[in-house]
């Protein structure tokens, strides 16, 4: 394992990172629409947690990025009303607003083909 760190810097590939979404909802009222998400993706064994913390959005952002989460999923007002993410992947890639469905299917493509 300390050579897969090493190797890797801590930033492991999805299929292999203890914690591969990190859902951040902005405030709230948005932690139960996160908590939803979460169950969902749970259950086709994703490794997911809800950062349901009273802290500002940017808090929680660099939180997950300093422990290289691979994919951040930012909800807020629109994604709840439209069944939306905000995708942010580490290292900066900010993916922009997609369905939580078309999301949800290419990460486990990705996990099950260890890309």
């Amino acid at each position: 394992i300390g050579i897969l760190t090493e190797h890797y810097a801590g930033a492991f590939p999805t299929w292999m990172a203890p914690v591969q979404v990190k859902i951040l909802p902005i405030s709230e009222k948005h932690v139960e629409y996160a908590k939803e998400l979460a169950k969902q993706m749970h259950q086709d064994y994703v490794r997911v947690e809800v950062d349901d913390r009273s802290e500002k959005i940017g808090y929680k952002i660099r939180q997950a990025q300093m422990a290289k989460v691979p994919y951040m999923l930012v909800v807020g007002d629109k994604e709840v009303e439209e069944g939306t993410v905000n995708v942010r992947k580490h290292g900066g890639d900010e993916l922009g607003s997609v369905p939580f469905e078309e999301f949800f299917n290419s990460i486990k493509i990705e996990i099950k083909e260890r890309n």
